[in-house]
């Protein structure tokens, strides 16, 4: 018996990995994150299998779920949106995995910022503007930001920035990176990335009208940064005629003469 982390992806239900599919379709039981994960990923599960939401459950009502799998030998297969790796509380649920030595496995999502850049048109790192992302976000009641975590520490590095969980807060993300970005610098809200009711809202710190409805309140990202309205920037060299590439070897005497 295993239990299967699964990254659901940002919403559409086809943004999900072969292996998800997979593993979703092999697990007698499922549980899900309803209030995110679209009920259209649950079309992969088996006939017959127990479909648990989980949206409602606490921490030790989900791990019972689980033992009692464990117990009659069941595969698991537990979905979270997005990807994994951050902000999903998977880690409070591994650690408990491993204290009752129950097995698991982990398969990375589609992150929101990536399907929030995707709904954009946009390449977040261009060369000469910019060549960093920052996943972050502001405190909120679930987990406050270590003081080394401020949007103005990461502000002042000029790295686009992807702030999740805050839109709420959004007065605030623009006061505190105004000054280092400066009011002409581009934003852009994407609620619900890649969902059939996707919105954009696209402008600028200073002329972002931060009174958004009620609705936008969750699941919306923030992006903040130059590259997401820049046309003039550089190309890059990956492609130039002149770079010597170990697949494209260039001159007489290549840097990689072993694929000449």
């Amino acid at each position: 018996m295993t239990v299967h982390f699964i990254g659901a992806g940002p919403g559409a239900a086809d943004l999900l990995t072969l292996r998800g599919r997979d593993l979703i379709a092999a697990s007698p039981v499922c549980l899900y994150a309803g209030s995110l994960v679209p009920e259209g990923v649950l079309a992969h599960c088996s006939p017959g299998a127990r479909i648990v939401n989980t949206a409602p459950l606490s921490l030790d009502e989900i791990m019972a779920e689980i033992v009692a799998a464990h117990r009659d030998g069941k595969d698991v297969a537990r979905l979270h949106s997005g990807d994994l790796s951050v902000w999903s509380a998977m880690g409070e649920q591994l650690r408990r995995l491993r204290a009752l030595d129950i097995p698991y496995t982990v398969t990375p999502g589609v992150p929101s910022f990536a399907a929030a850049a995707a709904a954009l048109g946009t390449e977040l790192t261009l060369p000469g503007l910019v060549q960093s992302v920052v996943l972050t976000r502001t405190s909120g009641r679930a987990s406050a930001m270590p003081e080394g975590e401020r949007l103005a520490a990461f502000a002042a590095t000029g790295a686009v920035l992807a702030i999740h969980l805050s839109v709420h807060q959004l007065d605030k993300v623009i006061s505190e990176l105004t000054p280092h970005y400066g009011a002409d610098c581009p934003i852009a809200i994407v609620w619900r990335a890649s969902w059939p009711d996707q919105r954009i809202i696209r402008a600028t710190l200073g002329t972002l009208d931060s009174s958004l409805g009620a609705e936008l309140e969750r699941t919306a990202l923030i992006l903040v940064g130059r590259t997401l309205a820049a046309e003039d920037f550089a190309e890059s060299r990956l492609y130039a005629a002149d770079y010597d590439r170990r697949y494209r070897p260039v001159g007489a005497v290549p840097r990689f003469p072993e694929a000449s």
